[in-house]
This record gives structure tokens, C-alpha cells and sequence, in this order.
């Protein structure tokens, strides 16, 4: 940690500077345009200092959106507000649970069709190129026929969002599974023929725990489309809660700072739940001996 702390530090200095560079670029026309019209001439540093400071700016300056979420975290939860409907604590919550639904779900539909494919060749033939082709649809396309049919059968509320989730979240188990179970060699599985092992007995103490690597590393790829697809899944319901939602109520209204912050959050939510995963990855790898 200590080798990489400095390279890290660097690029995220680098991208605030950039950030800056371009919130004034890309703000410095409506600040010139309302000097203009109170008959005034700023000098540079003034402009400079509008265009970070702008109620609806074009691109929020870092210590704008940086404000906007300590006011909907911090000092919401000091004021005793943590969970009402303007905290981000909130709407993050309404989003992680959905996030969580959906990666359970899918994670258990991934892991299934990859045990059936490994063993069933059938299903290797025909069930994986369709797994494949499932994530060439958009899901921008798919979320809102999800949402009108579900409603449609009276189903409503959690369930749908974490519908999208678990689609999006499947193909990495799916397609890490299948090359974990696949990924003990020729010479370990006849050594399990010589000892007539069978079939369970192969899966169980070769081919899963052979698998374990590539599964936590497809756990992490598919909890962050599990949180794109519960934020994704707000969107087409006219959501009042949720990340997603917090979105949509900002591109109404022109709230970018209020896009912003969320957009963090979102970000933040899904670096600590991948961190997560990561920990127990360290922690179960190690207890199975594996480096």
C-alpha cells in the first residue's frame, strides 16, 4: 500500500486539477454572459471564481459536489435526518438494497448455469451463446419492458429493480465459473480418476475450490453491474427514491451539482462493496491455503 499510495495520490491530484480546468471552461460563458448583462467587466480571477461557485453550473466544481454530499450525509445525519427522503444515506440505502437482491439472485442463477454447462455438454452447446448474446441487448432497452411486465403481474417495488440487477450481474459469474471449474489440468483430474473419485467428489474437492479465484473475481465485476442495474432500474419507474432517482430528479431540474453527488456516491458504494468482496476473498483464499 505504501509503494502505490503516491502514484494514487497523483492521479486523483491530477483529476481535480483537471476537473477545475474544465468546470471553468466549460462555465466561464454564462458567467461572461451575466457580467455582460449587469453591465459589468470582471477580470479573469473573478470570472474564475464565478464559474466555481455557480448555483447550476454546467460542471459542478469538486468542492461543490464535495459540499453538497457532507450536507446530505453529515449534516443530515448531526441534524437526526440520516434516512429522510433529502439524505443521500438514504437514497443509498434504497439503491444498496436492490444492488444486494440482484447480485444474490444473479450470482446464484451465474454459478448454476455454469455448473450446468461444465457438466452438461447440451447445455455448453446451447444455453452459452445465448448467455453471451443476452449482453448485447442494452439494458437502457430491456429495464423498461422488465418494470411494464412486472407491474403488469402485480409485481412491484424491490423485486423488479433487482431483476436488472441480477441480469447484469450473471455474465461475469457465469463466464468465470465455467473457466474456474474448467481450470484444473488433465494431470489432476486423472489422478482423481485413479483414486475412483466420482463426479461429486471431483466438483467438491478439485473443480470448486480450483474455481474459487476466478469466482471472487467475477463476484467483484458483477457487484458493480448489479449497482448500475438497481440505479438503472430507478430510472424508467419515475423513482422518488434512490440513487437513480436522485439522478432523474436532477436532470428535471437542473440540479447538476445534485447529479453529481449522487454519481459520487454511486462510486464510493460500489468501491467499499468491491473492497468487500475483496476482503473475503483474502480471508477464504487464505483459510483453503491458497496464495
Amino acid at each position: 500500500m505504501k509503494k502505490s499510495f503516491i502514484p494514487i495520490l497523483t492521479v486523483v491530484i491530477a483529476l481535480i486539477v483537471i476537473w477545475y480546468g474544465a468546470a471553468v471552461a466549460l462555465n466561464i460563458p454564462w458567467a461572461k454572459d451575466q457580467a455582460k448583462r449587469a453591465g459589468t467587466e470582471p477580470g479573469f480571477s473573478e470570472l474564475v471564481a464565478d464559474t466555481w461557485s455557480q448555483d447550476k453550473p454546467k460542471l459542478p466544481a469538486p468542492h461543490q459536489v464535495v459540499e453538497e454530499i457532507w450536507n446530505t450525509t453529515v449534516v443530515m445525519v448531526a441534524k437526526g435526518r440520516g434516512f429522510s427522503k433529502r439524505s443521500l444515506i438514504y437514497h443509498s440505502w434504497v439503491t444498496l438494497s436492490a444492488t444486494g437482491l440482484g447480485f444474490l439472485l444473479g450470482t446464484g442463477l451465474g454459478i448454476l448455469l455454469a455448473v450446468g454447462i461444465v457438466y452438461n455438454r447440451v447445455m455448453d452447446m446451447s444455453v452459452m451463446p445465448w448467455v453471451i448474446a443476452s449482453q448485447t441487448i442494452p439494458i437502457l432497452a430491456i429495464a423498461p419492458m422488465i418494470i411494464v411486465v412486472l407491474n403488469a403481474v402485480g409485481i412491484s417495488g424491490l423485486l423488479p429493480k433487482a431483476m436488472i440487477s441480477m441480469y447484469l450481474s450473471f455474465f461475469p459469474v457465469v463466464v468465470g465459473m465455467v473457466k474456474g471449474l474448467r481450470s484444473p489440468g488433465a494431470m489432476q483430474m486423472d489422478q482423481m480418476k485413479t483414486w475412483n473419485a466420482t463426479r461429486g467428489q471431483q466438483f467438491w474437492r478439485l473443480r470448486l475450490p480450483s474455481s474459487m479465484p476466478y469466482l471472487f473475481a467475477s463476484l467483484k465485476v458483477a457487484m458493480a453491474a448489479s449497482l448500475v442495474g438497481a440505479i438503472v432500474g430507478e430510472l424508467p419507474t419515475g423513482a422518488v427514491a434512490g440513487l437513480g432517482a436522485r439522478l432523474l430528479a436532477g436532470s428535471y431540474y437542473g440540479q447538476t451539482i445534485q447529479i453529481w453527488s449522487a454519481l459520487i456516491m454511486a462510486a464510493a458504494l460500489a468501491a467499499a462493496l468491491v473492497a468487500l468482496i475483496g476482503v473475503i476473498q483474502r480471508v477464504v483464499l487464505k483459510r483453503m491455503g491458497m496464495a
